[in-house]
């Protein structure tokens, strides 16, 4: 939902307002008529689109959208300002930037289906070993992890998504040392972020999946509780190393916005750092 974001003062209002003339008409200044499909129709005193040519293609009215370039005090709606994107070819970025300057919050940026993980991402997670990493997408769909979350957690090739292996892994069920006792703040937390996006069919077939199998977690989905991101503690009992205690940090990936780094570090005081950098001296089991 798009909402006024929080600075709302006149002076900020005003630069905003002042910031968005401008890039209006630069926007507008680059383009021609032949880029958009229009035929060129008498002499340009200045270069790029005329007002009245980005109305048409953006479906509002001429006085609307001068009004709107003026920075003039008038109400805007995420639909127009999608329109007047399209009519101006605007980038991502350059859509988002539109909305922050029309004081309205942009809508969550689209993200490649399928996009691959980059070589520094999946350096870092390697570099962060011997304590375990893993990127998930918002669907908590595993894009990528290292050899120590292989280890200490025990995925292997078959697990895909965070949500349905808490549920479904037998091995890292048993090694979770508080697994009923997280359960439900596991599922509420999955509530909230796809609450986000009631219409993303993505979530329903985690959902459904998950339903179908688990009547755990059929039941935890039934209550509806919703949970938040935040630090979280993570307990397991390894079969060699013992028990291993990590604080868990969710990063957010900058230029993937719907990518998120899930970092696990020894807690102090619990002897985690010494069992675990024993545990990363033996070699990894031959998944095969």
């Amino acid at each position: 939902m798009t909402s006024a974001p929080p600075s709302t003062t006149p002076s900020t209002t005003r630069r905003r307002r002042e910031q968005l003339r401008d890039f209006l008409r630069t926007r507008r200044a680059r383009l021609t008529p032949a880029d958009v499909g229009m035929p060129a129709v008498g002499r340009r005193r200045t270069p790029g689109l005329r007002r009245e040519e980005v109305a048409m293609l953006a479906g509002v009215g001429v006085s609307w959208y001068t009004w709107l370039e003026q920075g003039r005090d008038i109400n805007v709606s995420a639909e127009v300002l999608d329109a007047i994107g399209r009519a101006l070819r605007l980038t991502e970025r350059e859509r988002a930037h539109l909305y922050l300057l029309a004081g309205l919050n942009p809508p969550p940026a689209g993200e490649a289906r399928g996009a691959p993980v980059g070589p520094e991402l999946r350096h870092l997670l390697d570099a962060w070993a011997p304590r375990p990493a893993l990127l998930r997408d918002r669907y908590w769909n595993l894009l990528a992890i290292n050899d120590a979350t292989r280890a200490v957690f025990d995925y292997d090739d078959t697990d895909r998504n965070c949500l349905i292996s808490f549920f479904t892994n037998a091995r890292y069920r048993a090694a979770h040392a508080h697994w009923a006792s997280v359960a439900p703040d596991v599922v509420a937390a999955f509530r909230a972020d796809a609450a986000h996006s009631p219409d993303d069919p993505e979530f329903d077939r985690v959902v459904d999946e998950l339903r179908a199998v688990s009547p755990e977690f059929a039941e935890l989905w039934a209550r509806h509780q919703v949970g938040g991101p935040g630090q979280a503690v993570k307990a397991v009992r390894h079969p060699e190393a013992g028990d291993l205690v990590f604080d868990k940090t969710t990063l957010v990936v900058a230029d993937h916005p719907d990518w998120y780094l899930e970092l696990f570090n020894p807690r102090p005081g619990t002897g985690t750092a010494d069992r675990l950098d024993r545990l990363s001296r033996v070699p990894l089991a031959d998944p095969a």
